[in-house]
């Protein structure tokens, strides 16, 4: 499903916990049958910068890096308050990890047609930093930890925010 307009952080939150609220926590016993990347699913934070100890779940949850979901994974950059959405193509799990393969890169034009004059050219899609814009390989460091190896935008670890 496409929007016409990107979706505000308010909205991308509400609609994140009343996805968390209906997951519930899986085991992997009960994921028998659910995406390759469903043990991924939910809110994280870090990558763009270290997380040093605990976090509070409200602190966490408020601005998440990315996001999880079955269809979709939402980056946060820095320069920008929407988040990026890339629609996955392929979840594969691999050893100690998954690797996504998103539907092809295509230039964004910005809500609202660009600057007043509708002008300006169309920003390309946004990967991950790593070595191709429509992959990420994401690494299991521990049960609520991740990395994204060889991705440039995410040097830190990013750790799962809690629901509680």
């Amino acid at each position: 499903m496409r929007r016409s307009r990107p979706p505000t952080r308010a909205r991308l939150f509400a609609c994140v916990l009343s996805c968390l609220a209906g997951l519930g926590v899986a085991s992997p016993a009960a994921a028998a049958g659910a995406p390759p990347h469903a043990w991924l699913f939910g809110s994280w934070t870090g990558g763009l910068f270290p997380v040093s100890g605990a976090m509070a779940a409200q602190a966490c949850l408020t601005q998440p890096v990315v996001i999880f979901t079955r269809d979709i994974v939402l980056r946060a950059t820095l320069t920008d308050p929407l988040y990026t959405q890339r629609e996955v193509e392929t979840a594969r799990a691999t050893e100690g990890g998954t690797e996504f393969r998103f539907v092809a890169s295509r230039p964004m034009v910005a809500a609202g047609g660009g600057d007043l004059l509708g002008l300006s050219a169309p920003r390309p899609a946004t990967g991950f930093g790593c070595e191709n814009a429509d992959v990420l390989h994401v690494s299991r460091l521990r049960d609520n930890e991740i990395s994204f190896p060889g991705c440039a935008d995410f040097p830190y670890p990013l750790v799962r925010c809690s629901g509680r």
